[in-house]
């Protein structure tokens, strides 16, 4: 399956390079929800509640209210995810706040879990050089992608794997990696990081990884089937 990716900041629709670099952003967000409305699922993500600079809360609750949205930003609580759902989101994606500077915070995953179900949940999974990076990509942690996805395994219905070297360079993705992370789990699967063509949508979707599809939708190299 193909995941259209619509991140926000300061009310527009950006893509980033590497997570830093503005690449391209636009103001007609309504323009991009209906070009994406036949679409199975789309992946929303609130740059501004990640970095604690604000939210884009009414666009969600807009975005959710026409399209099916799995929704990450920013969500550090089981109140914030609870918010998201209510705002219509499918599910919700959580990133920094499963993790410690050592490894994965099992207490908060599991109440979270606990309090909202595992089928709701995605874990955000980064990779930057072979090792799992939170707080924007910026903090690397001594802990392996999939001893991550191990320890998160019984507590989510499925992980978002972004493989940070490759994010944002039109360049293709990392297959190796993302086998990897296939085989490391029973649960759903949906990949980020550098996807550019549909030969690559393919080729994921006949492994059972979904594809999550930003930059390259946005300039026109890949277009919706």
């Amino acid at each position: 399956m193909l995941i259209p990716s619509i991140d926000l900041q300061g009310g527009r629709i950006v893509q980033l390079v590497q997570g830093a670099r503005l690449a391209l952003a636009s103001d007609d967000i309504e323009a991009w929800i209906a070009r994406f409305s036949g679409c199975e699922r789309v992946q929303l993500i609130d740059l501004d509640a990640a970095k604690d600079e604000g939210n884009n809360r009414g666009w969600i609750a807009r975005i959710c209210g026409q399209l099916p949205c799995q929704v990450g930003g920013g969500i550090r609580s089981v109140e914030q995810a609870r918010d998201v759902l209510d705002l219509g989101a499918t599910r919700v994606i959580l990133g920094s706040s499963l993790f410690t500077p050592t490894g994965v915070d099992l207490h908060f995953t599991r109440r979270i879990s606990e309090a909202l179900g595992a089928d709701r949940l995605i874990a955000a999974v980064d990779s930057r050089g072979g090792r799992v990076v939170i707080h924007g990509w910026r903090t690397q942690l001594p802990l392996s992608p999939v001893a991550a996805l191990r320890a998160l395994e019984p507590f989510v219905g499925g992980f978002l794997y972004t493989h940070v070297d490759r994010e944002g360079l039109m360049q293709g993705t990392d297959l190796q990696a993302i086998h990897a992370i296939r085989k490391a789990t029973s649960r759903r699967v949906i990949a980020a990081g550098g996807i550019t063509t549909l030969a690559e949508v393919e080729y994921l979707d006949s492994v059972g990884v979904d594809a999550v599809v930003g930059m390259a939708l946005y300039t026109g190299r890949l277009r919706l089937p």
